[in-house]
């Protein structure tokens, strides 16, 4: 989709955790985040359909490091459901952390997926919980509107992006992640992994 084309009505953007936390002075900073947000609105005005992510956890989560004494974040430990990133404690609820940035202009975005609610639970997907199993139900809602194309930006690309990029292909839906509308924040290579697992599973690259 070049910069002058407009989106057909089954298609979606989906604007994955556009927050506070997620962006400069947040407790969990993608560097460069706040430019994905600018680069979202203009990409969101060119579609009809959007849908917003929002990481939104409860206090004391099992995602953050701090609910695991001695443990620091970024560790990786076992959960019952495989490995889990030890995070810093973020986007908590009501917090002005988890609020979306102040900077995010998409009045016509029709839905917010929350996730990572779940105490024992991390969700980085907008489609799934890290367990693979649990559901956030935006598959249905998508084909019960008929919209058949999904297309991603936001934060971060080697995380939340990804795994919505990949559940989104496991769905069965056509999926494009905006590289330009995306930020990323490359944990011991994850960036080119992320890529390169994208790529394998049909996920086009715009």
């Amino acid at each position: 989709m070049n910069a002058m084309q407009r989106a057909g009505d089954r298609e979606v953007l989906v604007v994955v955790d556009p927050q506070n936390d997620f962006c400069p002075g947040g407790a969990l900073a993608v560097p460069r985040g706040d430019e994905a947000i600018a680069a979202s609105n203009r990409l969101a005005g060119r579609f009809a359909h959007v849908i917003l992510t929002q990481d939104w956890h409860p206090p004391g989560h099992s995602s953050f490091a701090s609910a695991h004494p001695g443990r620091q974040p970024f560790e990786s430990i076992d959960f019952d459901y495989g490995a889990q990133v030890l995070w810093p404690d973020h986007c908590v609820q009501g917090t002005d952390g988890a609020a979306f940035h102040r900077d995010l202009d998409i009045r016509h975005a029709e839905l917010i997926i929350r996730k990572g609610f779940r105490p024992t639970i991390d969700s980085y997907s907008a489609f799934r919980e890290n367990d693979r199993r649990t559901p956030t139900g935006l598959a249905g809602y998508l084909r019960e509107r008929g919209l058949a194309r999904i297309t991603l930006c936001g934060l971060a690309t080697d995380f939340c992006v990804q795994f919505s990029a990949l559940d989104a292909r496991l769905a069965g839906f056509e999926t494009v992640v905006a590289l330009d509308a995306c930020r990323g924040i490359d944990l011991d290579g994850s960036l080119d992994r992320a890529l390169a697992a994208m790529r394998a599973a049909g996920v086009e690259l715009a």
